[in-house]
């Protein structure tokens, strides 16, 4: 089981002092965060991808590259990189590059996203949203698996004779999770690929996502790719502690009434019943994080978020350290001990790579092309 955390990217105004960070403050403290992670034992640290104010997270690779270098151990990844208004080739070439850089310890999270005018400027419509994000992970997926390659299709000028460039570390592709919250079709295409699905329920009630979550176990199983048990699942959630509960409550309300991902809907109670929201104290932030396996089952890859709304640096980083000292060490034990034997491990290139020369001595995982359900190609 993987624990990290994720961040969103977004300048918001600290509510109780009217203070905003500038973008450069922003950036330099997304760092310190990630750096903090490493620091207190977590194994992922992923950032997502926007273009519009108020966020500062427009170029996922280039933040990471940064990120591998300042660190040693930790997992880097995307939460979420817009599958449907980047050019595959692009996003092929970039993320090889960057996977080869840190020697592997990443993977990236594909999506739509969730702001509208992306795709005007981008070239694209909002109205081809799925098809884009179908088809371009499509041609992605080749990229990374074949060399001259001849391809053509309904969104981007054909493909003749191409290889991307750098190929991937070790002929392993990236580890790929497809992030979903409303959409079944996203569900069943990482069923059909045998990629990981992560479901960031920290918007919706967690019946809309028990209910994604067990459809693509059920069409991973179908493909072929092992048992509903062994699919390989991602959850969100979101974090705020203190050492008793009234005082986290007290603390974090006035960052969730103002925030621009919650704020203005449900109340702070409501919503900490109907998502994964956990605001109390550590035990209380166990507690809870421990129900999720009740819900969806065993698995892989559990990110919270703990920056967004304005809280300041100070207090993320007091809140990591929390975290790290207080509740990581027990959520990994008591998981352990709760874990059934025959569910996946959490996907790494080491053991990507062990399990492929183990199946494939001879040459890499290139998988017989099948006809895909959802778009049928």
């Amino acid at each position: 089981m993987q624990f990290g955390i994720y961040t969103v990217g977004d300048v918001t105004q600290d509510p109780t002092n009217a203070s905003t960070p500038s973008e450069s403050q922003r950036i330099q403290a997304t760092l310190q965060i990630a750096q903090k992670a490493e620091d207190i034992g977590l194994d992922v640290f992923a950032t997502g991808e926007h273009h519009n104010p108020p966020f500062i997270t427009s170029s996922p690779t280039t933040l990471l590259a940064y990120i591998a270098a300042k660190t040693q151990r930790i997992i880097l990844s995307t939460s979420t990189t817009l599958i449907s208004t980047n050019d595959p080739v692009r996003l092929a070439e970039e993320y090889a590059l960057l996977q080869n850089l840190c020697g592997g310890r990443m993977d990236l999270m594909l999506g739509r996203g969730n702001t509208a005018p992306v795709y005007p400027w981008f070239g694209k419509s909002i109205a081809d949203g799925l098809p884009l994000a179908m088809e371009n992970y499509r041609l992605l997926h080749r990229l990374w698996r074949e060399e001259d390659l001849n391809w053509s299709g309904r969104f981007r000028t054909p493909l003749k004779n191409f290889t991307s460039i750098p190929r991937p570390l070790d002929d392993l592709p990236p580890f790929v999770w497809h992030g979903s919250i409303r959409t079944p079709e996203i569900a069943e295409q990482a069923a059909y690929y045998g990629d990981g699905f992560f479901a960031s329920h920290i918007l919706w009630p967690r019946e809309h996502f028990i209910a994604l979550v067990e459809f693509y176990r059920e069409r991973f199983a179908h493909y072929g790719h092992g048992t509903r048990e062994q699919a390989i699942v991602g959850l969100g959630g979101h974090i705020f502690m203190r050492r008793n509960s009234q005082d986290a409550r007290r603390e974090f309300r006035p960052y969730f009434d103002n925030a621009p991902v919650y704020g203005h809907g449900p109340s702070l109670e409501e919503f900490m019943e109907m998502t994964p929201l956990s605001v109390g104290s550590p035990q209380e932030i166990i507690d809870k994080t421990l129900t999720f396996r009740e819900h969806f089952g065993d698995y892989q890859r559990q990110l919270f978020l703990f920056d967004h709304g304005g809280i300041p640096l100070k207090t993320v980083l007091e809140q990591l350290d929390m975290f790290g000292a207080e509740v990581l060490p027990v959520l990994r034990e008591e998981t352990r001990k709760r874990r059934s034997p025959l569910a996946a491990e959490a996907p790494t290139h080491a053991n990507r790579l062990a399990r492929l020369h183990a199946t494939h001595p001879l040459e890499p995982g290139i998988k017989t092309p099948r006809q895909d359900s959802v778009t049928g190609h």
